[in-house]
């Protein structure tokens, strides 16, 4: 796991839970030190290839019986380690796909999987070649880079003009993340219609599905920042067997065989539209939304699958649940959260987590990736769900300084 992780704490409880110990592997095990003491194991995350190594030579003093990812930046070290050690694994190549989103775009495109049209824009194209592929990509188009997450550096365009300025954008928020400069642009067609995220376990290549979260503010742009998850959906039996199925071809084309599934889906009128697929578990503290009829938490399902304990069943908890990612309303340096007290008396709400630290500085989308905080409820019905979170919302002040000269 990155040692900025929002989950360790919640991987951790999992394993105490199950009673299985753990290493922890992150670029920075300082930051685990006081957790983990001696088991924290330090891993250049940014070089798979490297990360596997330094697994191995644990291994061998003392061996491992699975390796899981927590986040998108450790998933190819953990796959390639796994087919290193001949522990249960996803490909090292579909995990690879899921880091590269042009890549998935022409793997699922090989296999006819629904999803919005593309193209790629090389980093030396012109003004004139990047309007031009717009137009005839099809306007408004969405602009991103193949290999950050989060929705950062994903920006709408709607006119040739416009996709200019967006690619250039999206072009530095690339730069300053690290993204090769030679590395190109993914360019989509924007797709209409609600989106939706699938959370799933895959056994053995069949995906068992856990949890379909609506999302019920409009995600229509420019920038894309995500705010309500609410399950279980609320679309009707054909659209989530669109999703579903939808979600399940575009697995098979990558090609992955083992552990967590996050996808997001735009779906309309009984179709579905592939947007996203990682290997991994739903990002921030967005699991703990879920529950179980087994009282298992997520984590616990998915470490549980991975060294082969018995999950029972996987069927959700009867009540409707969701989370709530409090938006940062602005750039600067983030003071407090007032309101809490009234947001947890909300009925539904169930708890407030602020995870921003104050004194930091917070950047909202498409430039930052980091969410302030999050707002729990659940409730008998989905509707319930959603006004409970809504009215949490209402009543959070969240105090941020400009900085001097923004």
């Amino acid at each position: 796991m990155p040692s900025a992780t929002y989950r360790a704490e919640d991987f951790l409880d999992a394993a105490r839970a199950l009673g299985i110990d753990v290493v922890v592997g992150c670029e920075e095990p300082n930051a685990l030190s006081e957790i983990m003491g001696t088991r924290a194991l330090q891993l250049p995350l940014d070089d798979p290839v490297a990360s596997a190594e330094r697994i191995i030579r644990h291994d061998a003093v003392a061996p491992l019986d699975a390796i899981v990812a927590v986040d998108d930046q450790g998933a190819v070290a953990a796959a390639e380690a796994s087919e290193r050690l001949g522990l249960p694994h996803n490909p090292v190549s579909a995990v690879a796909a899921t880091r590269d989103k042009l890549l998935m775009r022409s793997l699922l495109a090989v296999n006819e999987v629904p999803q919005p049209d593309f193209r790629s824009i090389e980093a030396g194209a012109s003004d004139g070649e990047i309007a031009g592929l717009a137009q005839e990509l099809g306007l408004p188009c969405v602009f991103k880079p193949t290999s950050l997450s989060a929705s950062q550096g994903v920006l709408r365009a709607d006119t040739p003009d416009e996709a200019v300025m967006v690619a250039r954008r999206v072009r530095r928020i690339a730069d300053s993340c690290g993204v090769a400069h030679d590395a190109p642009l993914l360019v989509e067609r924007f797709v209409p219609g609600p989106e939706v995220a699938l959370e799933g376990l895959v056994r053995e290549g069949r995906l068992d599905v856990l949890a379909v979260f609506d999302k019920p503010d409009p995600l229509d742009g420019p920038a894309f920042e995500e705010t309500i998850y609410v399950t279980p959906s609320r679309l009707d039996d054909t659209d989530i067997e669109a999703v579903v199925a939808a979600t399940r071809s575009a697995a098979n084309a990558i090609g992955l065989r083992h552990g967590p599934l996050h996808a997001e889906l735009r779906v309309r009128d009984g179709r579905a539209w592939v947007i996203e697929v990682a290997a991994r578990t739903i990002g921030g503290l967005c699991s703990r939304a879920l529950a179980f009829s087994t009282g298992r938490t997520l984590e616990q399902l998915v470490l549980g699958h991975a060294t082969g304990l018995p999950l029972g069943s996987v069927s959700p908890d009867e009540r409707a649940s969701g989370v709530l990612m409090i938006p940062i309303p602005n750039a600067g340096i983030f003071r407090g959260v007032d309101g809490i007290p009234r947001a947890l008396a909300v009925p539904g709400i169930t708890d407030v987590q602020v995870t921003a630290a104050p004194g930091r500085e917070l950047v909202p989308v498409p430039e930052g990736n980091r969410y302030l905080g999050f707002v729990f409820a659940r409730s008998r019905r989905p509707g319930d769900v959603e006004s409970a979170l809504r009215r949490a919302l209402d009543v959070l002040e969240v105090r941020i300084d400009q900085i001097d000269g923004e």
